[in-house]
């Protein structure tokens, strides 16, 4: 990999088919995959992660809202791609880009029918969710006969899955509530499959229900922050490779003499003489003044570095005392070696937030 010159976020793509065949191993071949790529694909870029996936192999891919789907499809994408969360202003949109909804409520429902019936269309395939235990989105089971009612009065839609979400797949401390939640979710299957001929897809397996509970993988499996290099275990991140790398340079050195201050608001002074480095890099690109005070390590020349002061908009300030390094210098802010989920546990927070915080002003940079 080339050394950066700049600010950039490296995409590596042999990492993510190594996070793809690690996570289909953990589930039978028959077991149709489904990969997750909303919010920008965790942060990287929806398309060329989603093409990549799609040769090796993915089944299905989920989006969260429809113009997230509409990229994929404008970018080449073939493959079926389920909309999480439509809204009802889009949906013609949906129907018109081949997009498959998650349908969640009766109000959904029947708008939606209402939609494909406007625009003829017959046997649409949509995703019924259903609420076991989350209470986010999704039907009651004890909605169930009047969603085989609405559907029997109609020829617009078809049924081919049926979904659930899982609150606490990673927690160990609450396998309890996450059996109960699969317990739930198969009377809803068993009650769908008695009301269907044709029996649907079922799919409630996220990245840590494919590693903790593969017994309910049933016929389609979802993965997200899997495919990106966390696992949300230590011992299961040590099989996956961060896909993302950002990194920056070192834009300016100063000599900061005891008792000086660096940042706004003067929340760094000097106890003694010290050399800092600036960095063209902000919380305006998503690394945010919660990454501050020293709290935080970035990576310059194999060395640890803390950020010191406030996080500034456009730049951020770290301590390269005892460091050799130069202006133009390469610093990794996380990915290799410095994962995701490391840089963030330091401001309490989750690789999740990190990686779709990042600003779409980041360079992207695919790497083969």
């Amino acid at each position: 990999m080339a050394k950066a010159e700049e600010t950039v976020l490296e995409i590596d793509l042999k990492a993510l088919g190594h996070n793809y065949n690690v996570l289909r191993s953990k589930i039978k071949p028959e077991t149709k995959f489904m990969a997750v790529v909303k919010a920008y694909a965790y942060g990287s870029d929806s398309v060329a992660i989603a093409k990549h996936l799609q040769e090796l192999g993915t089944d299905y891919f989920a989006v969260a809202y429809v113009n997230e789907g509409i990229t994929l499809r404008e970018g080449g994408i073939t493959a079926p791609i389920l909309v999480l969360h439509p809204q009802k202003v889009h949906f013609t949109s949906l129907i018109e880009h081949r997009l498959e909804p998650s349908i969640y409520s009766q109000s959904i429902l029947t708008d939606f029918i209402a939609t494909a019936n406007a625009m003829n269309i017959v046997d649409y395939p949509v995703h019924l969710k259903f609420n076991t235990g989350l209470n986010r989105l999704g039907f009651s089971a004890d909605e169930l006969p009047m969603i085989a009612s609405l559907v029997e009065q109609q020829k617009a839609i078809k049924i081919v899955a049926v979904l659930s979400h899982l609150a606490a797949t990673e927690d160990h401390d609450e396998r309890a509530f996450t059996n109960l939640q699969l317990q739930r979710f198969k009377n809803i299957c068993q009650q769908v499959d008695q009301l269907y001929k044709d029996k649907p897809l079922k799919h409630v397996l996220n990245t840590s229900g494919i590693i903790n509970y593969p017994e309910a993988q049933y016929n389609m499996v979802r993965s997200g922050i899997g495919l990106y290099g966390y696992g949300n275990e230590p011992e299961v991140d040590t099989t996956l490779q961060p896909v993302m790398t950002l990194k920056t340079i070192i834009a300016q050195k100063h000599i900061i003499s005891e008792g000086e201050s660096v940042g706004y608001n003067r929340k760094y002074t000097s106890n003694s003489k010290r050399i800092t480095a600036t960095l063209p890099i902000g919380h305006a690109d998503g690394i945010g003044r919660e990454y501050g005070h020293g709290k935080t390590f970035v990576s310059v020349n194999g060395q640890l570095a803390p950020i010191i002061g406030n996080v500034c908009m456009d730049m951020i300030m770290i301590d390269v005392t005892s460091i050799a390094c130069d202006e133009g210098d390469e610093v990794i802010i996380f990915g290799k070696p410095l994962p995701a989920n490391e840089f963030a546990e330091t401001a309490q927070t989750i690789s999740y937030e990190l990686l779709t915080g990042l600003s779409q002003r980041i360079k992207r940079i695919i790497v083969h």
